[in-house]
């Protein structure tokens, strides 16, 4: 019959001891468990551990990120998606991430002229980058993201055309009433 386990048969401790970002923990009483080297959920480090797609699992992974801009009048959100991902879910999220920055981050006059313009060449070097990994199978049990229709084929990617249009007509007014 097992004994259950009590507070008390455990030993509090500072730090980290399962690699958890952040977080204090117990270590179990000495002898009657050892956590696997790297903590929960990690592998242990190899010399030539090469990333895996955080996505499908796949072996063939880069790790670069990924950004979308959303700007409201005066309220701006920066967001970002980190690696590693293989080609085809790289390509999934630089399409999402790309189609939401198109959609929503037009809409304040520093995201006009700044900062979505740069997210979106940001997302072009990324995806330039992702198209240059080998194809990859997913892991077993996993599948790819489903990468969807190219942005330019998203209805929501046109709607950046209303605030290009605006832009277009107040530069055009600057200039010809400046003459």
């Amino acid at each position: 019959m097992a004994t259950p386990h009590h507070p008390a048969d455990h030993t509090p401790v500072t730090g980290n001891p399962y690699n958890a970002p952040g977080g204090h923990g117990y270590h179990p009483a000495p002898g009657s468990f050892t956590p696997a080297p790297g903590g929960y959920g990690t592998p242990a480090p190899t010399a030539h551990a090469q990333p895996a797609c955080r996505a499908c699992g796949g072996r063939s992974a880069g790790n670069f990120k990924i950004r979308s801009h959303v700007g409201i009048l005066i309220v701006m959100r920066f967001e970002h998606l980190d690696g590693p991902f293989c080609r085809a879910c790289g390509t999934a999220v630089v399409r999402q991430m790309t189609t939401r920055a198109l959609c929503l981050g037009w809409w304040g006059p520093l995201s006009l002229v700044i900062f979505n313009p740069f997210t979106l060449l940001w997302n072009l070097f990324s995806y330039l980058k992702y198209s240059k990994l080998p194809p990859s199978p997913p892991a077993p049990g996993h599948v790819h993201l489903d990468a969807g229709r190219p942005v330019l084929r998203r209805p929501h990617a046109y709607v950046a055309l209303i605030p290009l249009a605006w832009a277009c007509w107040v530069v055009f007014q600057i200039v010809a009433h400046s003459t």
